[in-house]
This record gives structure tokens, sequence and C-alpha cells, in this order.
């Protein structure tokens, strides 16, 4: 490899990024001088340029760490060098957000940078009062904590930590902007994530892969860039689908697409994004083969110093995007001060939709794009595992793969079917998505055992790095795990959910705001998998009750969803009032009666999954039975029923031992 790429491909990238920024904020007019509150030619072209520095920043953060958990050695000085790579993105990132923080200040509201008390005391305020401010100070302390964790840490299971506090700190990213004040903010904020992760995970393993072209030799090379190339495609793909979502909410038509500056600059990031594509279409099909061979050093640097040059202009494309206005406006109600909008829209941000009838079921949507990739990336992921074993000569049953599809399309229609469109709305189909959530879905999903087709299909590594078969044997017997997947516990989280969610205010949070309403969607989803997975589930746990305790446990449950149902029926107060009692709806039922159809939800519908699961329980009961009794028998089989003599020989002289007492006893 060139001694020079290590150099030449970052330099690259920092240079193309600039200009195309510059580009776009000349495209847009982004920063053109302003006649009210002009902050300055520095704030206007200092802004966009610290904003683009954070997404890079967090690219190398994400990107490397993802690369240390995935693809490399932590051991090894690869793993090092990459954890080198990542402390120092958190850095980048730590101090472009500061940066960003002031000058968005200055940007609002359009004072002069000072040491002086009114500025600080303007800034100590914008950064507690207003939204945009604790957005970047939220930023800012996350990523200062990120950084610490990446320079302290460099065992395998701290690395894990260090990316969860990465990719938490993308969140306040995605909260603020265009997608914060859309119509559709679900949506909006959801793509806006997949974008910038996917993205992350793209450009930065890619700048990984650079810096280690000199530690390691070209057969370790290549094999490091084939793992990177699998991740890309991931990324690729969650990019592309992310931004055409994006783009069509915020350009609206075709009109607007070629006649306005942030249309032309979605075209010119598309055309960026067609031509990275193919450069992974080469990387798989050519690149990757010849990186082993003689001469194959010199087309990887070509290659990568090209792609990052793409991916650069890319990366300056999406920060001029940021600060042009989108020709839709994407306001929000409250922000507009709009008093003529529905309540409806006012609470959510959305229009109400239209009467519930049997046809909305299938008629009415709301998508959520990281779900439906989540659903797509699950069944695409978990038929390669079977195809894997079928062309290995194994067996895989085609009921569980069936179980396994019809679970991930289920969880697709109800975030982003009916269910996700009318939930925040109606108290029925907030209950009837939450039932779904927590008894159907899981215990579908449980029946296609997942872990157990990963665990057999996954190849198993021996050069120091954790693939999917070394982070599933992890995560199973971790200490955590073992704890959660008990029946008690797992029994106690299914059923006191309910209970805790719904009568604290976490129900408010999971209404009001679009992160508690993900982490209801996660939490439900996993409380009733782990309940279902120590029921029924053939899947590797450390503990499941007998047959006759999980019998027990499944009516016990059964009584606490009912007595919750119950309870919510019979309630003569509405639950949430201001926020399902203030929609303004003008048809179907009243709140409270909404509210009663929806504790017959939980009390009706929600016990039909619990029966089934203890028909299963029985069913599987038996066969265990009748598999224990032929065990018995082809042990007789193949001892001559040896036990069987042995217990007529030992009755035998027990009876004589009897009679000769009774002998002696004459």
């Amino acid at each position: 490899m060139p001694r020079s790429l290590r150099v030449l491909a970052p330099a690259v990238l920092l240079a193309v990024t600039l200009a195309a920024l510059m580009a776009g904020l000349a495209i847009g007019g982004a920063a053109d001088e302003r006649t009210l509150l002009d902050p300055g030619a520095v704030v206007r072209y200092g802004l966009p340029v610290a904003r683009t520095l954070v997404n890079v920043g967090l690219a190398g953060l994400i990107g490397s760490l993802v690369m240390v958990l995935w693809a490399l050695d932590t051991e090894g000085p690869e793993g090092r060098l990459a954890m080198d790579l990542a402390a120092a993105s958190a850095a980048i990132v730590t101090v472009a957000s500061g940066a960003t923080l002031i000058l968005t200040y200055i940007d609002v509201t359009g004072l002069s940078f000072s040491g002086d008390t009114v500025f600080g005391a303007g800034l100590g305020q914008f950064v507690t009062e207003i939204e945009l401010g604790r957005l970047w100070l939220l930023q800012l302390m996350l990523a200062a904590m990120t950084t610490v964790l990446c320079f302290a840490v460099r065992d395998r299971r701290w690395v894990l930590l260090a990316l969860a506090a990465a990719l938490v700190t993308v969140l306040p990213l995605a909260l603020q902007g265009h997608a914060a004040g859309a119509s559709g903010h679900s949506l909006a904020v959801n793509s806006l994530l997949v974008h910038l992760v996917g993205a992350a995970v793209w450009l930065g393993g890619l700048i990984t892969v650079v810096l280690l072209c000199k530690t390691v030799d070209r057969p370790r090379l290549s094999v490091i860039v084939g793992r990177y190339s699998t991740l890309a495609l991931f990324a690729f793909i969650g990019v592309s689908a992310s931004g055409v979502v994006s783009a069509a909410q915020r350009i609206g038509s075709l009109d607007a697409l070629f006649g306005t500056g942030y249309g032309r600059i979605v075209m010119l990031k598309t055309a960026a994004l067609l031509v990275l594509g193919v450069f992974g279409a080469v990387w798989r099909r050519y690149a990757i083969p010849r990186i082993a061979r003689e001469g194959g050093g010199r087309v990887f640097a070509w290659l990568v110093v090209v792609e990052l040059a793409v991916m650069g202009a890319a990366s300056g494309l999406a920060g001029a995007l940021g600060r042009t206005a989108t020709p839709v406006a994407l306001d929000s109600a409250r922000e507009t001060r709009d008093f003529t909008v529905s309540p409806a829209e006012w609470l959510t941000g959305d229009p109400l939709p239209p009467e519930l009838e049997p046809t909305s079921f299938f008629t009415e949507w709301r998508f959520d794009l990281a779900w439906a990739l989540v659903c797509a990336f699950g069944i695409g992921l978990y038929l390669a595992g079977a195809i894997r074993l079928r062309r290995r000569g194994d067996r895989w049953p085609i009921g569980r793969t069936v179980a396994w599809v019809a679970g991930l399309l289920m969880l697709c229609y109800t975030t982003n079917g009916a269910l996700n469109a009318y939930e925040q709305y109606l108290f029925s189909m907030h209950m009837l998505e939450h039932m779904m959530l927590t008894m159907l879905i899981p215990l579908v999903l449980v029946l296609g055992a997942p872990v157990t087709l990963a665990l057999r299909a996954a190849e198993k590594r021996h050069d120091g790095s954790w693939g999917g078969r070394e982070w599933i044997m992890w995560a199973v017997q971790t200490p955590y795990s073992k704890f959660i997947t008990h029946p008690a516990v797992a029994a106690v989280i299914f059923a006191g959910s309910l209970w805790i969610f719904y009568f604290t205010p976490i129900a408010r949070w999971a209404a009001e705001d679009h992160l508690g309403h993900q982490w209801m969607i996660v939490h439900f989803l996993i409380a009733g998998y782990l309940f279902s997975l120590s029921m029924i589930g053939i899947d590797p746990v450390p503990y499941r009750f007998p047959y006759p305790l999980r019998i027990v446990t499944l009516f016990a449950t059964m009584a606490s969803h009912a007595f919750f149902g119950v309870t919510i029926m019979t309630g003569d107060g509405l639950m949430l009032a201001d926020w399902y009692g203030a929609m303004g709806r003008t048809w179907g039922a009243t709140p409270l009666e909404d509210q009663n159809t929806g504790g017959g939800i939980a009390w009706g519908i929600g016990e039909l999954p619990t029966l089934a699961l203890a028909l299963i329980v029985a069913l599987q009961w038996s066969r265990s039975d009748e598999k224990e009794q032929k065990r018995k028998d082809r042990a007789a089989d193949r001892s001559g029923e040896a036990e069987l003599l042995a217990y007529n020989e030992m009755l035998a002289r027990a009876a004589e031992r009897d009679a000769r007492a009774a002998g002696r006893g004459r």
C-alpha cells in the first residue's frame, strides 16, 4: 500500500467535503446576507462548517466502533488503532458541538460574540429554556461523555457501551432542524436517524479501513474489507431509503425538485449516492478478491481515495441541505401559531385521520421507515441463515421460517399500518397495538427460534474478532441475560408492565413524545418475547420452569391481564383526558366509551394469545412425555430389557426374604 494513503485519503475527504459544502450553500442561498438580524459572514459560513464537522466526526466515531465490534481483533494492533480513531473522532464531535452551540445562539439572536454578562446570560437562557439550545447542550454533554469512554476503554464489552453512547449522541441531531418541526414528525425523525447512522457506519468504516492499510497485511486487509463491505451494503440500503423518504417530505413536487435550490442540492446528493452504489458493487465483485494479490494494493488505494472523495461530496451537500430552506413548509401548528387548525393537529402535529371504518385497516397507513427496515433486514437475514443451512445439507423446519416471517410482517403492519395511524387518537387502537406488540407478535417470533438458527448458521471466527455467533453466545451467557430470562422475572415484567405503564406518567410520555412511543414499542416487544421464550421457546436460556409450573404461571398472568382489562372497562374516569379527550373528534365513540372498548380489548383479545401459549405448553408437555417414554423403550431394547429383569429379580429376592422371615416366625 502507498505510505501516503493514510494521509492523502482523509485530506481528500476533508477538502471535498468543504468544497461541496460551499457549493451547496451557494446553490441553496443558505449563506446569503440577511436583511434582518444578520449574524455576519463568519456565522453564516462557520455554522454549517461546524455542523458538518459534527457529522464527519460522528461518522469516524460510530464507524470505527462498529468495525472494532464486528470486523477487528479488539486486543490486537488493528483494534487499538481503530479505538484511537474513535477517541479522536469523539473529541472532534465535542469541540464542533460546542462551536455549533455558540454559533447557533449567535445565529438565532443576531448578537455579536463577546465575553460580557449580557451575552453569557442570554446563552444560559438559550441552553436552558429554548428547545434548540437544550438539544445542542445535550449533544455537547453526550459527546463529551462518549469521548471519555473512547479514551478510557479497550475491552470489547466496554466498547459496546461506548457505541451505545455514540448512537445516543445522534438523537439530538435527529430531534432538531427540518425533522423536528415537520408534519409527520415521527417519520421524519426516524428517517433522519436511519440516515445519520447509516452514513456514519458507511463513511466511518471506510476511514477505519484506510487507517489500517499499513497495520495489517494484504490477506488480513482483504478479510476486513469484506466484512466492511457487508456493513456498507446495509448502510447503503438504509441511507437510500431514508433519503428518498426525507426528500419526498421536504420537496413535495417535481417542480420544486428542479426549480428550487433545495431540490437541486438533493439531485446532486442523489447522484453522489448512485455513484457510491456503483463503488459498492465494484468492491464486492472485483476489488476485494484482488486486494490480497500482487498489485492489489494500488487498486485498493485508488478506489478508496475516489470513494472518499464522493463521500465527502455527499457529506458537504448534506451539510448545505441542513441550512437550506425547504420547498414545503415544515413548521408545526404550534410553531406557526395557526389557531385555525384542529385540536388533533395542535396536539400531535398531524391532521386527524378519517373516521375509522373496517376498510380503514387496509387503506390507512402511517409509515415508519426505521421499523420497516428492521422487519426487512430481519426477514432477509433469517432467510439467508436458513438457505445457508440447506446448502450445507442441514435441515431447518419450514414451519419455523413461516412463523418468523409472519411475526415480522405483523410487526411491520403494526408499526406502519392503521394501528399506527390511529393509536394517537383512539385509546382502543392504542390498546390493540399494545396487545399485538406484547402478546401476539412475540409469540409467533419465538416459534421461529432465531437464536438457534443464528448459532447453527453463523461461522465461528478464529482471528480474535467477534461475529454474529460470538456476540449471541456472549449475550445469552451474561448475568443480565440470565436474570431477565428467568421465568419468574420474565413473568413479572410481562404482567407488571401493563400496570406500571398505564397508571404512571410513562403513558403520557409515550403518547406525547416520539422517543416515548419508540421506547414503548421496544419495551413491550422485549417483555412479550422474554415471556414467550420462557414458556415455549427452544432457543437456549439458562433455566425454564417445569411444565406444570409453566401452566400455573400462564394462568396467573391471564388473571392479571383480565383484572387489568376489567379495571379499565369499569373505570369512570378518562385516562389522559387532556390528550384522548381533547382531539376534537366528531366521529366514532366518545373518549370514555372508546376507553372502555380498549379495556375490553386488553381483557378479551389479550387473553387469546395467552390461551394459545397454554395450549402450546400443554402440547410440548405431552410430546416431552412421549419422547421420554420412547427414550426408555429404546434403552430397554438396547439392553434387552435389563432394567425390567433386574427389577423383577429384586422383587423376587424381596419375596424370598419375606418367605424366610415368615418361616422363622412360625
